[in-house]
């Protein structure tokens, strides 16, 4: 009869311990990333609450802008030889106090009456420029606020230009 002659070969070893290092290894990469992360996060503690304290006091100083729309048009003739030209400007005021705004209301007539003057006083070249164009709400907010001191109210931060034409 045949003998069998192999060699019987060794016991296969349970993957158990195979997956049961992997997991092992595995949580130590995970928790030393968490904890490297953490000590770098919590590294400059000291100088990041400062920080915080800091842009936690500008939010609380922040007071948003109020605007008054003035709803008819300022139309007036600008300076030109030869034949007339004129402008039209819709404008809008912007203030954060709005007690501005309400003066600005209140004295409505004689801000209009001061804007159209203004206008009028502008030359119609000097409009068809950018430069001249960007500088109109600036002369127009001077102004506004002269106007506004004169009577002795609060002034407005800004003029805003919401429709310009000239023709």
């Amino acid at each position: 009869m045949a003998q069998n002659n192999e060699v019987a070969a060794p016991p296969k070893k349970g993957r158990l311990k195979t997956i049961l290092l992997l997991i092992i290894v595995l949580g130590l990469a995970i928790g030393l990333s968490i904890a490297g992360t953490l000590w770098f996060l919590g590294k400059g503690d000291s100088d990041n609450a400062d920080v915080e304290e800091e842009a936690a006091v500008a939010e609380e100083a922040f007071v948003p802008s109020g605007y008054l729309v003035m709803d008819k048009p300022l139309v007036a003739t600008v300076q030109h030889p030869g034949r007339p030209r004129y402008i039209q400007v819709h404008l809008a005021l912007e203030s954060s106090q709005e007690a501005a705004l309400q003066a600005a209301e209140k004295h409505m007539p004689l801000l209009r009456n001061t804007l159209i003057s203004e206008l009028g006083g502008l030359e119609f070249m000097a409009l068809q420029t950018s430069e001249g164009r960007s500088a109109l709400p600036e002369q127009l907010l001077v102004a506004v606020n002269e106007t506004l001191e004169a009577e002795g109210e609060p002034p407005v931060d800004r003029v805003l230009l919401r429709n310009f034409v000239i023709q």
